[in-house]
């Protein structure tokens, strides 16, 4: 390597550490707008079979952000308020009668109004920061939803062109590359379809189960089960069971009852089946892969880090994946 070589690369270094400064405050919609991008892509190609390409990107995005903007701010507005009725002891449920169960049946006095209040308040602060963070988060959201409208509008138009370049950029031979970028998309589509999926439509059954049982606040603990589906080793058992206990214990003994024997055939059944369907088949991650990514993406960025944390995680498996396997051709 020559000093002109060496310069260069020094200058390319020193620009991509600025770089990542600059984005960094909003890497996780950057990240949203490439993965969106990917997703829409199919849709954007037919749709552009009959309308100019330009009216086509603006036309996918315009349906994606009704279809999925307007639903998720109502969950988000329904769990925040509800967590914060929680932190300030308004549950909604029957704590005195569960509180004296508990006392009759094992001798111990439990608090959970307490325990409850103070859970709700510390979740609060991981995921927004304070009411301050709250408000801070809402409006660099805003800011960060344009930018992902706008990276998406010409990710959209130009995807062909920023994949040809991205393929030139890989210093690897064509079919490595091409091994690289098949096994990254089938990893990525796994990760973005199947386990969102999966885990919003495991929580909706299970959500559906405790409003047909009478538990209070259905919405907000929908949410939690969306959020805890995508932990593949915990699920949303964590919601489901003890709600039926919850049942049992203030003596709707049927509702609780029923409401297991729901959650364990119906509920269980379509994540047993559906997760190897979409998920395994696609991206072939071990469940362990996801639950390192969504944890280590919450600590990391935030909660849009529940799906960019496993796919950067597989990403990270494909490449090693294609290295183990396309050494010996290189």
């Amino acid at each position: 390597m020559n000093r002109s070589q060496a310069s260069l690369l020094l200058l390319i270094a020193v620009l991509s550490a600025v770089a990542f400064l600059v984005v960094l405050p909003f890497v996780e919609y950057v990240a949203a707008a490439a993965i969106l991008a990917y997703v829409l892509h199919p849709i954007h190609v037919r749709f552009r079979r009959h309308v100019p390409a330009r009216l086509s990107a603006v036309a996918v995005i315009s349906l994606s952000l009704i279809a999925l903007v307007a639903p998720v701010a109502y969950v988000l507005y329904v769990f925040v308020e509800t967590l914060r009725d929680i932190a300030r002891g308004e549950t909604g449920l029957d704590v005195e009668t569960v509180e004296a169960r508990i006392l009759d049946l094992t001798g111990i006095e439990v608090q959970l109004s307490d325990l409850l209040s103070t859970g709700a308040q510390r979740l609060f602060e991981v995921l927004f920061d304070g009411v301050g963070g709250l408000v801070a988060g809402a409006t660099k959201a805003l800011m960060g939803v344009a930018l992902m409208t706008f990276l998406l509008y010409y990710l959209l138009l130009e995807a062909p062109a920023f994949l040809a370049w991205l393929r030139d950029l890989v210093p690897l031979p064509e079919r490595v590359t091409d091994s690289l970028f098949e096994r990254l998309g089938a990893t990525t589509w796994g990760v973005v379809v199947g386990h969102i999926s999966v885990a919003i439509g495991q929580a909706i059954l299970a959500g559906v189960g405790l409003w047909l049982a009478g538990v209070p606040s259905p919405v907000f603990w929908t949410f939690v089960m969306a959020v805890l589906a995508l932990l593949p080793l915990i699920g949303a058992f964590l919601v489901w069971g003890p709600a039926s206990l919850y049942l049992v214990a203030v003596g709707d003994l049927t509702a609780g009852v029923v409401l297991a024997a729901y959650s364990l055939t119906v509920v269980s059944l379509f994540d047993n089946y559906a997760r190897p369907i979409f998920i395994n088949r696609q991206a072939r991650l071990n469940p362990a892969v996801i639950l390192v990514g969504v944890v280590g993406g919450i600590y990391a960025i935030g909660f849009t880090g529940l799906f960019i944390g496993p796919i950067v995680v597989g990403a990270l498996a494909a490449t090693l994946e294609t290295f183990r396997t396309e050494f010996e051709a290189l």
